[in-house]
């Protein structure tokens, strides 16, 4: 049976756990095996870089385990998606994993600025720093979007389906 690592700041969610169950359910559903991070056992009465660190190893190792990975890849604390998610992301696809990825509007990145973030300079689209904002016609920054074999639009069980292609 193939394993899906499923990455993604779901995790942070008050309900994560029910969440994760949720996700390796729908995983059994499809004929798969469910790898969440919250399954593994760390212990949390230890220094916090200890405790760190051993979040770190035990997801480092879930990845190596898993053959998929399926990212959640919407927006979080801003316009882009988990940094950890987008480390898991470029990890798994370093490993030769297969990577899919889910995100919620089929909504461009540039578009995700409002007019009142944003600015034209030399006929360019920049953020109120002047910095440029991407407009390749994707949802998410490229090296995201060109790294993984499919960016759903939808949620986890439409990766699945997808899978099923």
């Amino acid at each position: 049976m193939k394993k899906i690592y499923i990455a993604g700041p779901d995790v942070f969610e008050p309900n994560s756990i029910e969440i994760g169950r949720k996700y390796s359910n729908l995983c059994e559903k499809y004929g798969f095996k469910g790898l969440y991070p919250l399954d593994n056992v760390v212990d949390f009465n230890q220094e916090k870089r200890k405790i760190a660190q051993d979040i770190f190893k035990a997801n480092v190792e879930l990845i190596k385990q898993a053959d998929i990975i399926i990212a959640n890849l919407n927006a979080f604390r801003g316009k882009e998606a988990d940094s950890g998610t987008i480390w898991e992301c470029g990890y798994a696809s370093a490993l030769g994993k297969k990577v899919y990825g889910y995100i919620a509007k089929n909504l461009n990145y540039i578009d995700t600025f409002n007019e009142d973030e944003t600015k034209k300079l030399n006929g360019i689209v920049v953020d109120l720093d002047s910095k440029t904002i991407e407009d390749f016609d994707y949802q998410i920054n490229l090296m995201i979007a060109c790294s993984v074999e499919k960016l759903v639009i939808g949620g986890f069980e439409d990766c699945l389906k997808e899978l099923e292609k």
